[in-house]
């Protein structure tokens, strides 16, 4: 009965907060765009008092493969989501790497301050960003010193990248050290024993131990960090076109909210696949 108890309510929990939201999304995605409250039309409606009539609408679907608009968003996305993974894999390892090698205390200390990043609201922490940035922020006040200046650092996507790289490297850092942490030191003098190089025991011994660190961080900050809006919308500019703005855009400034729930769906299914593929393959790390 206790079993029973604790295998319901994570259920509910999942179906009322998870899986009912995911099919009002999915089944609004298929309606179409009206004036009035909600603007939504009604997928089933009956005529006459007795025939159901069923409408659905592809066309949500269909403008996101024709129109060049919310493809060039969707690559544009893509590429830079994977920077940021590939440059916070980069930096996350080298810095868990970095703290493993301390002291005991120095390792609370180290991952005290890696988690109090994330104590942080997102928005002030942008705001930090554009503090430093923005034409009249730290940074240009310092170069006019030297009569450089002002440089225009907001509105690019290499700026959204820094951002996102500072928003979501936290979440990279922590699964790769609990991973270096119970790291066997004994394999590594082995390999050095066996006439292994610094970098050839690095790619045959520590990176494979690693795997499941750097998989699990690597889709954290994939799925989190591909929808993201806050980061592009104040770090970015009109020019940048990403996902996350693109959605937001769609449901509040157009309130054409089928075609946002459309493209809700389709960056989940992107989502998804690899995760899935992941589980597969690596079922014990994802």
């Amino acid at each position: 009965m206790k079993k029973l108890n604790s295998s319901i309510i994570p259920s509910i929990w999942i179906i009322i907060f998870l899986i009912i939201p995911i099919i009002i999304v999915f089944k609004t995605s298929f309606c179409e765009s009206i004036f009035g409250i909600p603007p939504i039309s009604t997928i089933c409606r009956w005529l006459d008092g007795h025939l159901l009539n069923i409408k659905i609408n592809f066309e949500n679907y269909f403008r996101i493969i024709k129109e060049s608009y919310y493809l060039l968003s969707f690559i544009n996305t893509v590429i830079i989501t994977t920077i940021v993974t590939f440059i916070c894999f980069i930096f996350g390892f080298l810095m868990a790497y970095a703290i493993c090698k301390t002291s005991d205390k120095t390792k609370s200390i180290l991952m005290s301050m890696v988690s109090v990043s994330l104590w942080t609201a997102t928005l002030i922490r942008i705001y930090a960003w554009i503090n430093l940035l923005g034409t009249n922020g730290v940074i240009n006040n310092f170069l006019s010193h030297f009569c450089v200046g002002p440089i225009k650092f907001l509105g690019h996507y290499s700026t959204v990248c820094v951002g996102l790289v500072f928003c979501y490297l936290p979440y990279m850092i922590l699964p790769l050290y609990s991973v270096l942490e119970k790291f066997d030191k004994s394999y590594i003098e082995a390999a050095y024993d066996l006439g292994c190089s610094p970098i050839r025991t690095f790619w045959s011994v520590t990176l494979p131990v690693c795997k499941n660190g750097i998989i699990t961080g690597c889709i954290i900050v994939f799925s989190s960090a591909i929808g993201e809006f806050v980061v592009p919308e104040l770090l970015g500019s009109s020019d940048v076109l990403l996902f996350g703005r693109i959605l937001w855009m769609e449901f509040f400034n157009n309130l054409d909210w089928p075609m946002a729930c459309a493209l809700s769906i389709v960056l989940m299914i992107f989502i998804i696949i690899p995760i899935y593929v992941m589980q597969k393959k690596y079922g014990e790390a994802v």
